[in-house]
């Protein structure tokens, strides 16, 4: 069952999308319950990045009026960005206030190890996840509905990266993504999906051209709702690698009029046709030869060119895996430093990449 619902009031919206959702008939009172925002990096959910508050306040008045007391809020901010200051500029810690509420940091909490091997295709990872996330009865996973530089998507399966420690996340673009964040999403129990279609960015992840929609959607399979939110956005599940993998390794399936029940609320307020990505990323790839990028910097790039308004002149580096070449070449960031020609960066802000290029 996928619930959808319209509104402007973010928190009511939230309110009313659970109670008309079939939540309930898996969350019990006596539960310890999390909730898991994106607070990917430090910017306002206006900018099409970051999940709301008030959708976070619509679970937890959700959560109450049901019986609910034991709630909590966990995240990790991606590579380079502080939780607690994404936290702080989100409203979360004015909700963590009101609530009475922690607001867990994930990005230096314990982990563990877990081994995962996929059917198809065969591979095996180990992968490491914070602890804190299997310490609740019930998970509660809050993505932003958004566009992505390298995976097209990000929504739920995504989202969980926020659950693995800062060094596991750079690893996880050294392995191209699909198959670990398919892992991850594997492993992980994830008990319920609320996705903040507010305002994301169509274009790629780290927001700046956000897209309003004023929608909330609710449903318990992840897949399910990550492959009705593909198409939302204009793509086909199976163009999203870490899809394709987790339906083909027993995740779930992906989203069918005919295996799954819909229920709009408020449908004379959604938007009259649906949005699409302008796929900016993919407008600019052509000029970027990237090796084992972390989209932070990758999308910064993206976002730096699109300032730009123009082609570049040349070829331009990104990733880890030129960490020690020596070229003639235009790179981004740290892992370029030899390079003749670099701008500086863990990951680079793209106000610097658009500057630095605007010389180069």
């Amino acid at each position: 069952m996928l619930t959808i619902n319209y509104g402007k009031d973010i928190q009511k919206t939230t309110y009313e999308t659970l109670t008309a959702s079939d939540i309930t008939t898996y969350l019990q009172p006596q539960m310890t319950v999390a909730i898991k925002p994106n607070m990917v990096l430090v910017s306002p959910p206006s900018d099409g990045a970051t999940t709301h508050s008030e959708v976070a306040a619509g679970i937890i008045e959700f959560l109450r009026d049901f019986g609910v007391r034991d709630i909590k809020i966990m995240e990790s901010s991606a590579v380079g960005n502080d939780t607690k200051k994404a936290y702080k500029i989100c409203g979360f810690d004015q909700i963590g206030a009101r609530y009475n509420v922690p607001l867990i940091d994930l990005k230096n909490a314990p982990a563990k190890t877990y081994h995962f091997a996929a059917k198809q295709p065969a591979y095996e990872l180990d992968i490491k996840i914070a602890n804190a996330p299997f310490e609740v009865d019930f998970l509660i996973n809050v993505p932003v509905l958004k566009a992505h530089c390298q995976t097209r998507l990000t929504c739920c399966m995504k989202n969980l990266k926020g659950c693995i420690p800062e060094a596991e996340m750079r690893r996880y673009h050294t392995l191209g993504l699909h198959q670990p964040i398919a892992a991850l999403a594997t492993t992980l129990p994830v008990h319920y999906n609320v996705v903040d279609s507010i305002c994301g960015d169509l274009s790629f992840e780290e927001g700046g051209t956000p897209v309003e929609t004023n929608r909330i959607i609710a449903g318990r399979d992840m897949l399910t709702v990550d492959s009705f939110c593909a198409e939302l956005i204009g793509y086909r599940p199976e163009d999203i690698g870490y899809l394709k993998l987790a339906r083909d390794n027993g995740l779930g399936k992906f989203f069918s009029p005919e295996n799954t029940k819909v229920v709009e609320l408020n449908a004379d307020k959604k938007p009259s046709a649906s949005q699409k990505s302008v796929r900016l990323s993919e407008r600019y790839s052509r000029y970027i030869t990237e090796n084992a990028a972390c989209s932070v910097c990758y999308s910064a790039l993206v976002y730096g060119l699109h300032r730009l308004g123009g082609a570049p002149r040349s070829k331009i580096c990104i990733g880890q895996g030129f960490r020690g070449k020596a070229e003639n070449a235009v790179g981004i960031g740290d892992c370029t430093r030899n390079f003749d020609k670099f701008v500086a960066g863990c990951p680079p802000k793209a106000v610097d990449i658009t500057e630095f290029l605007r010389k180069v």
